[in-house]
């Protein structure tokens, strides 16, 4: 006769499979979320987090397609622009970095740098 197995998450009892741990997939989804909750963000989540966070800056300055902001004001609102999603060399041989549609260029005009 099988010994019954309990749920790690609600703790009620299930039968299935020897190894089977959890009753249900919204249980076992449950278990991990709280277990993972507590912990710092993990590497990927930072990255992901930062690209939102400078393409929501890249797109609230580009409202017209094609615009100029200093660095200055970009890296005081947290952009980093060491976090792009690809590049792109054009025939002059200016790179531009992208975060995902939004594209942006390292200038100096009047010395100063500019986006």
């Amino acid at each position: 006769m099988e010994k019954k197995k309990h749920c790690l998450n609600c703790e009620e009892s299930f039968e299935g499979r020897k190894d089977r741990k959890f009753c249900s997939d919204y249980c076992k989804s449950n278990f991990h979320y709280e277990l993972n909750k507590g912990k710092k963000d993990l590497f990927f989540l930072k990255v992901n987090k930062q690209l939102k966070l400078n393409r929501r800056l890249l797109r609230t300055f580009n409202k017209s397609g094609k615009s100029t902001v200093r660095i200055e004001r970009l890296l005081s609102l947290g952009f980093n622009p060491n976090f792009f999603t690809h590049y792109w060399k054009n025939k002059k041989g200016d790179v531009y970095l992208f975060v995902y549609e939004y594209g942006f260029l390292k200038r100096n005009e009047n010395n100063k740098l500019k986006f």
